[in-house]
Formats: C-alpha cells, structure tokens, sequence
C-alpha cells in the first residue's frame, strides 16, 4: 500500500510540474515530447556499416582521419554524429540538468549497437565513463550514470560502477593534445575486472581520451577486453 501511495504521489507531482513546466521538444521546443518524432528522425544517425571499426566516427571504415587505429578498446560504436538535436541532447541533460533525456538517449545507444551483429553478444558488464568530482559538484549528479542505469535496463547487460576518476580539467575546454596528458592517472577501477569482457559507455567521443584512459585502467586490473558504446561522436574538426 505504501509503495502504491508513494507512486501516485510521484505521478500527481510529475502531472503538476508538468502544467507549470510543459515538456518541449529539446530540437524545436513544441510542447508534448522530450524528442518529437520528427526531430527524432532529424538526427545526424551514424551508419555503422560505413564507420570506423576501431573509433566509431562516421564514414572512416576504410580511411579514418580520426584515429590511427591504436586504441585500446576492440571497438567503440557511437549512435549519432554530435550535431544538431543530438548536440543540444547532450548538452540539455548535463547543463541544463533534463534527466529524463537519459532515458532517450539510452535507446538510441542500444539501437546503435544493434546496427553492430553481435555487438553485445559475450559481454559480461556494462560501466561507463564516471563524472569528475569538480563536474559532479557542479551538477549534482553523473549525467552517464543516469544513462548506463538505462542502458542496462534496456539491452540486458548487468551494470557494475567500477570505475572513478581523480580530479582533472575540464575536457571540454582542452584542446586536443592536452585530453590525453589531462587524464593520465585519474581513473581509478574500484572492483575486480579479472576476465571481465566490459561495454564502456560515455555521452560523447570527441578525441577519445577518456574512453581510452578508462580502457587502459580496465585491462590493466586484468578485463579481457573493453567495448566502446557513445551516443555520440565528433568528427571532422
């Protein structure tokens, strides 16, 4: 009865932040959506049968100018190029703190890797790429979290938060040469890993630094292999 009760008042409070704070289209603000449908079919979709096998970004299967085919994942998929709506989604859920956009995002992190055969087949663990306390502090909460929690709801991989990170800079504000040095030896793998074959996921790849930092901290505690999953990749810069 309690839980019962605890859910209906959570549902009249969502229904009346609602009419005082109508839910728009993070693409074009009409009123009804998070992602209206067409803004949903506006998004810069990345055809994985054309993206790079070891970074994920758009059309570099056979000459990508975004990576030298060195990182340390096995592969990493990204669902969209950072672009348009799929830029503001990313930038809505952690600045302008619309949690609800984890669940959207989520889904389209799971229909990207399952434009990849077998992408999740033999994976043991979902983690993802954890929040700097300065940005943690900031927001109040880890926007990936949010997301991996979803993630794993949706495509069956058990999540375990494994991983941490020291303080460091900004990525954003850091061009990219600085991304890499910025990050050596703040990821922390806080479980045992050993023999773990491991999805990592993050919001957006942009030189891959923190995704190869996270790598790097897994399969040196003994992981059998990392897989990348974003929602998002730039390119082209």
């Amino acid at each position: 009865m309690e839980g019962g009760l605890e859910r209906a008042i959570v549902g009249l409070a969502a229904g009346m932040a609602d009419l005082v704070w109508p839910t728009r289209c993070v693409g074009c603000n009409e009123p009804g959506t998070l992602l209206c449908r067409t803004c949903e079919a506006q998004l810069p979709r990345i055809g994985q049968e054309l993206a790079c096998r070891c970074c994920g970004a758009p059309y570099g299967l056979l000459t990508c100018t975004e990576c030298k085919r060195d990182w340390e994942l096995e592969r990493q998929v990204s669902a969209c190029a950072f672009d348009g709506v799929a830029a503001a989604m990313t930038v809505t859920l952690k600045d302008q703190h619309e949690r609800r956009l984890a669940n959207v995002m989520a889904r389209l992190m799971a229909d990207a890797a399952g434009d990849v055969p077998g992408y999740l087949e033999g994976v043991d663990a979902l983690c993802y790429v954890p929040a700097t306390p300065q940005a943690y502090a900031r927001r109040g909460f880890d926007h990936m979290e949010l997301v991996a929690v979803r993630l794993a709801r949706v495509t069956g991989v058990p999540l375990v938060d494994c991983l941490a990170r020291a303080s460091a800079s900004d990525q954003r504000v850091l061009g990219r040469d600085e991304r890499a040095s910025n990050l050596d030896g703040s990821v922390v793998v806080t479980q045992d890993v050993r023999g773990m074959r491991l999805l990592l996921a993050d919001d957006v790849v942009t030189t891959g630094a923190s995704m190869r930092a996270c790598a790097r901290a897994l399969l040196a505690r003994g992981a059998a292999g990392v897989w990348g999953l974003s929602f998002a990749r730039v390119w082209g810069d």
